[in-house]
């Protein structure tokens, strides 16, 4: 078995990864550290959650000399906060066994606290390239001294647009720096990104090329917008722990409302919270107090979240890319999961071009839970079910009564008869014909033609009708009034005598 020390890894190290339960190396940690430890450029292409922190981290820390003020010797960049503080919250206590300091820097958080760190000396400098760039404008710090970059979730990077801050800060580290870059994909930009700034680079390649979802279950059905809600509830209800995605900031505020009024806790998660909102909706998730993770997007890469046993695509991912890495939040260390797609008509179109660029071919099926549990029997982790406010499942998502289906108290009351009323219904079920405009006028003409009968037999006096009314032909021409309700041409009228 190889250890650590084998790899070259100091002793004092190596103490402080015992501490943390850390004995021996993953397969990435083997294949990237000894090349690191010499000081040379890497390329390596691994999946999330196959130990690259430490694979990047531990030739870092043993690297890394003491910083002065304002001038860090280490760097680390990330697309996403949770994935720049996750890396702090592993690297730091090794570098306090060592005597090192390390900060995270991202958006979202007061910058007092980071320029009074910078000022005191960071060592390893864990940052988003957006927060990064403001504090170089600030002359808050300064890259010269920097001798190591590493470039994590390099593919990430790219999808979010970050690749021209990323090469200016590139550009303002020093120029004899060790470069190690790790990617899921290197494909596109991150090639361009690899041949500009990568010094004859060791290229490394840990699992599949492709991410995998041969592990996991997928499932497409067949919803409307109005039974998505109740029918995701049904699920996290079944299923336990459960990441939703939904596209849009609104969306995920809109599902989670819904959700606690389906009686579920729930945590939700975008770009729009400040990092205190986004740390504590990870930290009930992760504890166990929220059992559904509603988010966007961003939390889709470089999360690394066990026990997750079921990943719901409330709205579509925008590709196969994005399908595949939200995806692959279940399934993880040789565990089984599953993947459902709540897909309306008007969307079948853009989910068949991604199940083509994933490379799997489902069916669109109507909802049932209890078919999905008999198949997935033989896991290991398979929720209690026997709760009695879970045995009988709703009905299908589509239906009118999904929809329409009444909680609580008032569930078994009768709705009041409203018989008589304007929308009242008849007792067979349907609603009363309305009446059509053609014959709402007819019955209004022949009204009208009665009222008239009816004054003339009383000895009432004729009304004059202005406008487009019917004229009468019992008047003189001269004492006709034209459709504005003017008399007729002066040259009309008799001659007075």
């Amino acid at each position: 078995m190889v250890s650590f020390y084998d790899l070259g890894i100091g002793s004092s190290l190596v103490r402080a990864l015992n501490r943390e339960g850390i004995i021996e190396p993953f397969e990435v940690q083997c294949e990237t550290i000894p090349d690191a430890l010499l000081g040379r450029d890497v390329c390596c292409r691994a999946p999330t959650g196959s130990g690259k922190t430490l694979a990047f981290g531990l030739p870092m820390l043993a690297r890394t000399p003491q910083a002065e003020s304002k001038r860090p010797t280490a760097l680390i960049l990330t697309p996403t906060r949770e994935l720049a503080e996750q890396i702090r919250k592993v690297l730091n206590p090794l570098a306090q066994s060592i005597e090192l300091e390390t900060l995270s820097v991202y958006g979202g958080t007061s910058y007092g606290k980071q320029f009074r760190a910078l000022e005191n000396g960071v060592d390893i400098l864990v940052a988003c390239p957006g927060r990064l760039l403001d504090l170089l404008d600030r002359n808050a710090l300064s890259l010269n001294d920097v001798g190591i970059v590493v470039i994590d979730e390099a593919d990430r990077m790219a999808d979010m647009g970050f690749m021209k801050p990323v090469s200016k800060i590139l550009d303002a580290c020093g120029k004899n720096r060790q470069t190690v870059l790790f990617s899921a994909t290197l494909d596109d930009e991150v090639a361009v990104l690899i041949k500009k700034y990568l010094n004859e680079p060791v290229h490394i390649g840990v699992g599949a090329k492709e991410i995998s979802i041969d592990s996991m279950r997928h499932v497409f059905w067949k919803t409307d917008s109005g039974g998505k809600t109740t029918l995701s509830a049904e699920i996290v209800k079944r299923y336990g722990r459960t990441i939703l995605f939904c596209r849009t900031r609104r969306g995920v505020e809109r599902v989670g409302k819904q959700m606690k009024a389906e009686r579920l806790d729930c945590s939700t998660l975008h770009g729009g919270l400040n990092q205190r909102q986004r740390d504590a909706a990870m930290a009930r998730f992760k504890k166990g107090k929220s059992s559904v993770l509603i988010a966007t997007d961003v939390a889709a890469r470089g999360i690394d979240i066990e026990g997750i046993t079921c990943v719901i695509h409330f709205d579509p991912p925008e590709n196969g890319k994005a399908y595949k890495h939200r995806s692959g939040r279940t399934a993880r260390a040789g565990k089984r999961g599953v993947v459902i797609s709540l897909v309306q008509k008007s969307q079948q179109r853009a989910v068949n071009r991604i199940q083509k660029e994933v490379g799997i071919k489902r069916r669109y099926t109507e909802p049932n839970i209890d078919i999905l549990e008999e198949q997935e029997s033989d896991r290991k982790d398979e929720p209690d079910i026997e709760n009695s406010s879970q045995e009988k499942s709703g009905p299908r998502a589509h239906s009118f009564e999904w929809k329409n289906q009444r909680k609580g108290k008032n569930a078994n009351k009768k709705r009041p008869d409203n018989k008589g009323g304007r929308n009242s219904r008849k007792r067979n079920g349907k609603r009363p014909e309305k009446e059509k405009p053609w014959e709402k006028n007819k019955r209004y003409n022949s009204n009208k033609k009665a009222s008239v009968k009816d004054s003339e037999k009383s000895g009432k006096k004729k009304k004059k009708h202005f406008g487009n009314r019917p004229q009468k032909e019992d008047k003189p021409k001269h004492q006709r009034r034209n459709r504005k309700g003017r008399r007729a041409h002066a040259g009309n009228k008799p001659q007075r005598q």
